[in-house]
């Protein structure tokens, strides 16, 4: 059995990654409980729109706890110069883009567990990016992704 095809130890990530969030700071964070009832499993707040820049330590974060990503879906328009595949920790990653504007990104582990995370925008304050990640990842939130932006005083303009 290769590494690639062992089973993985899926972990949440510690609530602790997200405490430390200042600007220029790409932060990820994920629902803690095992159940996923949320309509959202977590929020990333990237540095920049440069996902060549942004992709690899979210994925590399990511793959720690969950085991490998495959694909990731993005929103086009909110993307600089979206690649098709990116090659990332030795593992090629399928990228997937559609001008959609839902303000996500789609996490593929193996071939068809998905995890749906809101995106953040780069320019969002900390105190209003704490707030959406907190809203995200509450276990019964039916909150949709842009309602969280815009209840939480960050939208996508700026």
């Amino acid at each position: 059995m290769s590494d690639s095809d062992s089973p993985r130890v899926t972990r949440p990530l510690p609530d602790a990654i997200y405490q430390d969030v200042g600007p220029g700071t790409a932060v990820v964070r994920l629902e803690t409980t095992h159940d996923r009832r949320g309509v959202l499993d977590g929020a990333w707040w990237p540095r920049s729109r440069d996902i060549a820049a942004e992709l690899p330590s979210l994925i590399t974060a990511l793959t720690e706890y969950l085991g490998p990503v495959t694909r990731v879906g993005l929103d086009a328009d909110a993307w600089e110069e979206l690649p098709t595949r990116m090659t990332i920790d030795d593992r090629v990653v399928h990228i997937d883009s559609s001008p959609i504007g839902d303000d996500t990104v789609l996490i593929t582990r193996g071939e068809q567990d998905l995890f749906s995370l809101l995106v953040i925008p780069p320019h969002a304050t900390p105190d209003a990016a704490r707030a959406a990640m907190a809203e995200a990842v509450r276990a019964d939130s039916a909150t949709q992704a842009e309602q969280i932006l815009i209840d939480t005083g960050t939208d996508r303009a700026g």
